[in-house]
């Protein structure tokens, strides 16, 4: 086998991979990311047209971390003359009295008449209150990953697709890396393996679960799926929490329910049944009711969970040249520009405190 060696090494070009790239190249550093597929692909946690961005959040010790994530979304907007999201509001409707997010310029709505005029199109269910967010909306996914990538590349960086790691071990002040594409040595090693978290790095698994998640797109150009009627929403509910994304750039309204079984990462995802493609379409008909559900898209993806649904990053303990990105839960890709410079930082050896309450070094790794 070849041997290469890179000043520093990315496994997994999903947007937090491709934003750590992105991030390093920027430095003017000499940076490799790998991936097992081809872009595009639908294995993981990253593909689909859009997903949400809000400030709401369950408790402040995110706030910072949300304000670098939009501020790094307007930096990548600048860099490549690209409109990556889309401000529409955002209300959060939640049963009980006490409001579960909270954020800057949030407020909690309680009467139906608040609740109508925030977001006319969304049908709140009774006796609900909401928090409404008026900087939450919708980033294009696809978009922000060409982004990432291409300005990952413009400084230089190289993108190798279709090449799966086998293991790593740290030697002599680095990383060895074994792949299907040869032996590869690095200074420092970021994991951003997505579901293959535990496989790569196995002290990590008793953290983790994957789940399977699915989602409905309905057709474009509806009046009632579309901002000021429609903004992104979500339904807090004991069974799953259901989200909503609106039509903003043609994109159509996506539904789709933070709870699934356990998948493994190996098997492709299966897409979604006759069956749940049904409930996704009723869910969407009680809380948009003015939209027509036929679905022009449906999809399915892998969320790797922890049960705090906080993320893992930072170096390992033991292996301190590598550095751990994982578990976003099913509400990371909002903060990948903000994840990318966290993950470029640790990688360089800045010390990040105020990511401590995601660290490694929370969960004694």
């Amino acid at each position: 086998m070849s041997e290469t060696d890179a000043e520093f090494l990315v496994v997994g070009l999903g947007v937090h991979g491709s934003a750590a790239v992105a991030a390093l190249a920027r430095r003017g550093k000499e940076v490799v990311g790998l991936d097992r597929f081809t872009p595009g692909h639908g294995r993981g946690s990253s593909h689909g047209r859009t997903r949400m961005i809000r400030r709401a959040y369950p408790n402040p010790v995110w706030n910072d971390f949300v304000s670098r994530a939009f501020d790094g979304w307007a930096e990548l907007e600048q860099l490549t003359g690209t409109t990556l999201v889309h401000r529409t509001g955002g209300l959060y409707a939640h049963a009980g009295h006490e409001p579960q997010l909270q954020g800057p310029d949030c407020r909690v709505l309680d009467s139906p008449e608040e609740l109508r005029e925030a977001m006319p199109g969304f049908a709140v269910p009774e006796g609900y209150r909401a928090v409404y967010d008026p900087a939450a909306g919708v980033i294009e996914a696809e978009r922000a990953l060409g982004a990432f990538r291409a300005v990952a590349a413009e400084e230089g960086a190289q993108l190798r697709w279709g090449v799966q790691v086998h293991s790593w071990r740290a030697a002599d002040g680095g990383v060895v890396v074994d792949t299907d594409d040869g032996v590869l040595r690095a200074r420092r090693l970021v994991l951003a393996g997505g579901p293959w978290m535990s496989a790569l790095v196995p002290e990590l698994a008793p953290l983790l679960e994957v789940w399977r998640i699915l989602t409905l797109t309905a057709a474009p150009g509806q009046e009632a799926g579309s901002p000021p009627l429609l903004g992104a929403f979500s339904v807090d509910r004991p069974e799953g929490l259901v989200f909503g994304i609106p039509d903003a750039d043609a994109n159509g309204v996506k539904i789709g329910v933070d709870a699934g079984p356990v998948w493994d990462p190996e098997i492709p995802v299966a897409a979604p049944t006759e069956a749940e493609v049904g409930e996704l379409r009723r869910l969407l008909a009680i809380y948009v009711p003015e939209l027509d559900t036929e679905p022009v898209e449906t999809a399915a993806c892998l969320y790797t969970m922890t049960a705090d649904k906080r993320f893992v990053v930072g170096p390992l303990r033991g292996a301190p040249e590598v550095i751990v990105a994982s578990a976003c839960s099913g509400h990371g890709f909002k903060f990948a520009p903000a994840l990318g410079e966290l993950l470029a930082d640790l990688a360089t050896g800045i010390d990040r405190p105020d990511a401590e309450f995601v660290s490694t070094r929370r969960r004694g790794l």
